[in-house]
């Protein structure tokens, strides 16, 4: 099945949160009233933030580091907060794009805070996975084609080999000839696929095509000319319903901050678009 049919078009934001939802393992562990790892030139690195790096970057637990690993992850921190210091002193936040960079991740990191606080403990239900998996089986298309391809550089040379085949040439010798795709070797034989896996001119022509027959004027693409040949059409089989629930509860949540973020947005003052 095409991947795309399980990918949900959201605003940049909500996947970005969900996504980092979604890893439970990578909250950082509760370290409050710890002393802190290092102290660099007056300034501590927390534990909050060494916790923050070994579970929320690193994707470990603390109590699963050897003395050598902790020892490297401060190290790293020390190298950064030096780094930094030094770039308060050379006062970089001034310049306009660091000050946009810093600004966007305060954005990202203050947004996921609040997203994943509300969303917290509310785990999506059978049903509301069920609805979703009905609304993807809804927009799945209908049916996958077999075709074969004869890829050439210019238009001249798609009719040529329209004209070859109009003569009786073998669609598969013709594309082992001329063709200049990878799947020359196969004859073009691009095997089973949806339409939108395919650029849009390609898909047009395909979906007008009988079983049998193959285009008697040129496709253009940005990849050159297609001469197109439709070897088969079936019924596509959509995946079952509980090897998906886990994809479907990402998109089913994502749904929820989506939705959650344009309710926030109609109720704020936005000026300037």
């Amino acid at each position: 099945m095409s991947k795309r049919l399980w990918t949900v078009a959201l605003v940049a934001i909500a996947a970005v949160i969900v996504g980092g939802c979604n890893k439970e393992a990578a909250a950082p562990a509760k370290v409050a009233d710890k002393p802190p790892v290092a102290v660099v030139n007056g300034k501590p690195i927390s534990a909050e933030l060494f916790a923050f790096v070994v579970q929320g970057q690193a994707n470990k637990k603390i109590e699963d580091l050897t003395k050598e690993q902790r020892k490297q992850i401060v190290d790293q921190l020390v190298d950064l907060e030096v780094a930094a210091q030094e770039g308060d002193k050379e006062n970089l936040a001034s310049d306009p794009e660091i000050a946009a960079r810093l600004e966007f991740q305060r954005l990202n990191a203050m947004a996921a805070a609040l997203v994943q606080k509300q969303i917290k403990g509310k785990a999506p239900t059978d049903a509301d996975l069920k609805v979703e998996y009905d609304r993807q089986i809804g927009q799945m298309p209908k049916l996958e084609y077999h075709a074969r391809h004869i890829l050439v550089k210019d238009e001249q040379q798609a009719k040529d080999a329209i004209a070859q085949l109009n003569k009786g040439a073998k669609f598969d010798d013709l594309a082992k000839k001329i063709s200049i795709d990878g799947s020359k070797a196969n004859g073009g034989d691009l095997n089973w696929f949806t339409p939108e896996r395919m650029v849009k001119p390609f898909s047009e022509a395909l979906e007008k095509l009988k079983k049998g027959e193959y285009t008697k004027e040129p496709v253009k693409s940005e990849f050159g000319w297609h001469v197109i040949k439709l070897e088969d059409t079936r019924a596509t089989n959509p995946p079952a319903f509980d090897t998906v629930k886990t994809q479907l509860a990402q998109m089913v949540q994502q749904h929820q901050v989506r939705d959650y973020i344009e309710s926030l947005r109609k109720t704020a003052t936005v000026q300037g678009l």
